[in-house]
């Protein structure tokens, strides 16, 4: 499955609270009708006054053609649709986003781990937008993550749904890929993965401070923006 990933910010001038009021009830109901789509996603920050984005919608489409028609191509954070829900839901973003700060991604989704039978409605999740270590290319960090970083990732306490996200055109993607981990306690996650404000963190035990040691591997940290948040499926015919 292709998905879109936009990371939000809110318009200057506009609350958080302003900024998910609008979202929800006024851009949310055109997204999801937007041609091609089969599953949309919201997610709000379980924190936001320390949250490095104002919410995540993820987009996601079975053909790749349909994606690029409706939102864009990688290589621009701004794109022009000119038919249909797409074209109508750009024109909206307007009213409530700084597009030129809203980093988005396009990328091919793998599930690693599912202990929900996909049903993600009100999880917690913690999404990583990994950059690769210098030094290495974007090969070597996707075969790295994949066979030596997954394995541990996926076996953390209290992950109960894991996906890997890699870019459809790594040469012109935000990032080089997308980590998706999922909990149904936010404790759990606070103590695995820690809490927002900072992009790093120190567990102290088991599979969290292996997956931890193991980032510095092939991971640019401080360049890594991270968000943790409860999501809301919004349409799901996938």
């Amino acid at each position: 499955m292709y998905k879109h990933v936009a990371l939000l910010v809110r318009k200057e001038g506009m609350s958080h609270g302003e900024f998910v009021d609008y979202w929800q009830t006024e851009h949310t109901p055109i997204a999801r009708e937007i041609d091609g789509v089969v599953r949309y996603q919201t997610v709000l920050p379980t924190d936001p006054e320390h949250a490095e984005f104002d919410g995540i919608a993820e987009l996601y489409f079975e053909d790749l053609e349909k994606l690029h028609d409706a939102l864009g191509s990688e290589g621009s954070r701004d794109y022009d649709p000119d038919k249909g829900k797409a074209k109508e839901a750009r024109e909206d973003v307007d009213n409530f986003l700084d597009v030129d700060r809203r980093p988005r991604f396009i990328g091919e989704e793998t599930v690693q781990k599912d202990d929900v039978d996909g049903d993600t409605d009100g999880l917690y999740k913690h999404s990583a937008f990994l950059v690769r270590k210098e030094g290495m290319s974007h090969e070597e960090f996707v075969d790295y993550w994949q066979t030596e970083h997954t394995p541990i990732a996926r076996e953390i306490d209290g992950v109960v749904k894991y996906n890997t996200v890699l870019p459809t055109d790594p040469e012109h993607a935000e990032f080089d890929g997308v980590a998706e981990l999922y909990f149904e306690d936010l404790e759990k996650l606070y103590d695995a993965l820690g809490s927002e404000g900072s992009r790093d963190y120190d567990p102290d035990k088991g599979k969290a401070k292996e997956a931890r040691e193991d980032v510095d591997n092939f991971l640019a940290i401080d360049e890594r923006p991270r968000f943790i948040g409860r999501e809301t499926v919004q349409k799901d015919e996938a």
